[in-house]
């Protein structure tokens, strides 16, 4: 199977997001920087496009004017190892952001990210419907996930 690569549209960001994205991402780097030429759609010598790898998946970013702005339509979800990763990663991504509901979040460039700790699948979905409607529950109110506490509200000692 052909590898798939995201396309982020930004406005005049491109570069700007992607160095950030790198910075938060173990094994991560710009790969590329494409200028517009002369006669293009932007002035010619700003940034086109970038294209990064975030610990081994690449993604490209255009500037490609106004028209597309980010929206939750499309997010990007990481599944964390263990909450210490949930909170660095939440607290990154969210700096100088909007923290949403159920571990989504809008980094400063408008990209929407989820943020979700290892288990959601069983504690969400497991076979036992009244632990899953507990766990539900408790993760509605919350913002960045707490896997403590949503294990706590699944068993009902939370």
């Amino acid at each position: 199977m052909p590898r798939i690569t995201p396309n982020l549209w930004f406005d005049t960001e491109s570069e700007d997001a992607a160095e950030f994205y790198v910075s938060i991402f173990p094994n991560s780097k710009v790969t590329n920087v494409s200028r517009y030429a002369e006669g293009g759609y932007r002035e010619a010598g700003s940034v086109m496009t970038v294209d990064f790898t975030l610990d081994g998946q690449d993604y490209t970013a255009i500037n490609g004017g106004p028209q597309f702005p980010q929206t939750e339509a499309i997010s990007l979800l990481i599944n964390c190892a263990d909450q210490a990763e949930v909170d660095y990663y939440w607290d990154a991504l969210s700096k100088d952001g909007e923290e949403g509901q159920c571990g989504w979040l809008k980094d400063k460039f408008g990209v929407s990210w989820q943020v979700v700790p290892p288990g959601m699948e069983e504690v969400l979905g497991g076979s036992d419907p009244e632990r899953s409607k507990r766990a539900m529950a408790a993760m509605l109110t919350m913002k960045k996930l707490d896997l403590a506490a949503l294990l706590a509200a699944a068993d009902g000692t939370g």
